[in-house]
């Protein structure tokens, strides 16, 4: 293939979230809520990737992310990057940060913990930032793994 020639076409107005890891898209679609949108959405997958050995990417046309999606987003692939497109050009590209404590948007792993039986909003602190993400809730203190978060 041309190295000219891009294997997703591109957006005229919106927003390309990159650097997604391969096993994370579909929980990232699910954050942003894919099924909801009215506008032309492109998903893919797998794609070959210096950092991550494969990658996802989402293309939104007219749809820029809130500041919430982007805190969930980072959880679960801290190495993304929002790029804002207009007019066929990126404007602004973001990376995501991720925040040192997480609240209500992870469900906590232990069945036995409060926020599971009560009406009580999930926190956690983040353990780790590099590549893989650990959350430790603050309730009863067991660690939640990148691969075993639920969003909520």
């Amino acid at each position: 293939m041309n190295k000219k020639e891009l294997t997703v076409s591109a957006i005229e107005n919106g927003t390309v979230i990159d650097h997604i890891p391969s096993d994370m898209l579909f929980k990232i679609l699910s954050i942003i809520g894919i099924e909801k949108m009215d506008t032309e959405v492109v998903i893919g997958n797998n794609f070959q990737s210096k950092k991550l050995g494969s990658k996802g990417i989402i293309k939104i046309e007219n749809k820029f992310p809130s500041i919430d999606d982007i805190n969930k987003i980072s959880i679960l692939a801290p190495n993304a990057v929002f790029n804002i497109i207009k007019d066929y050009k990126v404007v602004e590209k973001k990376k995501v940060q991720v925040p040192k404590t997480v609240d209500g948007i992870v469900k906590c792993v232990n069945p036995k913990c409060i926020t599971n039986h009560e009406n009580i909003t999930t926190h956690f602190e983040v353990i780790n930032e590099n590549s893989v993400i650990s959350l430790k809730c603050r309730y009863c203190e067991k660690i939640t793994g990148h691969k075993n978060m639920q969003v909520i």
